[in-house]
């Protein structure tokens, strides 16, 4: 699974050809999830609370380029 981004210890990878709903998945520490794009929620696994937050506010940062992808 491509990396796209690393941050304060957060991966967030994708499959290019994956499912719907456009989702992207996030590692941090032992946590693993699954982010839609467009609706910002987590569709399987959790995060703590402030790293969804942080999570969130990047990927609404960057919908569009993630859509594209």
């Amino acid at each position: 699974m491509p990396e796209i981004c690393r941050f304060l210890g957060i991966v967030i990878t994708m499959y290019f050809d994956e499912h719907n709903p456009p989702h992207f998945h996030i590692r941090y520490n032992d946590y693993r999830a699954v982010m839609s794009i467009r609706e910002l929620n987590i569709l399987d696994g959790n995060l703590p609370a402030k790293v969804r937050g942080l999570v969130a506010e990047w990927a609404e940062l960057h919908t569009q380029e993630l859509l594209d992808m």
